[in-house]
């Protein structure tokens, strides 16, 4: 098994259909991947700027299917899977409710450096869709 390489990540969460950027996000951070056998995975911890400091965040990549698990798991894992909805129990501060993802496409372009994710999905409430959300991912090896 290949050993994981140090990397820089850019994470951006945009709105599909807003007129604004209010909702938009960016991530840069430095982390953890490992790519072998088209299976790719890459971690980061949390800092307080995103209100989970100190949790580790995993993207677990395959060719049509990512996982995204976020410290124990107990809450759930959000899977991004094409033309499949599937539901988790996501927690807030004012208890927990249960969401869907509604994937759309996903483009994966890793390889054993690093590469470009894109996931295009709907986070739905009750089976309602209630935004329209891209995810562009970039991991890009750091200078050893």
């Amino acid at each position: 098994m290949k050993d994981t390489k140090k990397v820089m990540i850019s994470i951006k969460g945009l709105p599909v259909f807003a007129n604004s950027d209010d909702d938009a996000f960016e991530l840069m951070t430095d982390g953890e991947y490992l790519q072998e056998g088209g299976y790719s995975t890459f971690s980061y911890v949390e800092s307080s700027l995103t209100g989970q400091d100190g949790m580790l965040t995993t993207f677990d990549v395959e060719n049509d299917r990512v996982v995204l698990r976020r410290g124990d798991g107990l809450s759930g894992d959000m899977i991004f899977s094409e033309s499949q909805k599937h539901h988790f129990l996501y927690d807030t501060p004012f208890g927990s409710v249960m969401l869907g993802i509604d994937t759309h496409s996903i483009t994966n372009n890793m390889n054993d450096d690093g590469g470009n994710l894109e996931i295009r999905y709907d986070i739905e409430v009750d089976n309602i869709a209630v935004s329209q959300n891209l995810f562009k991912i970039n991991i890009r090896s750091c200078p050893q």
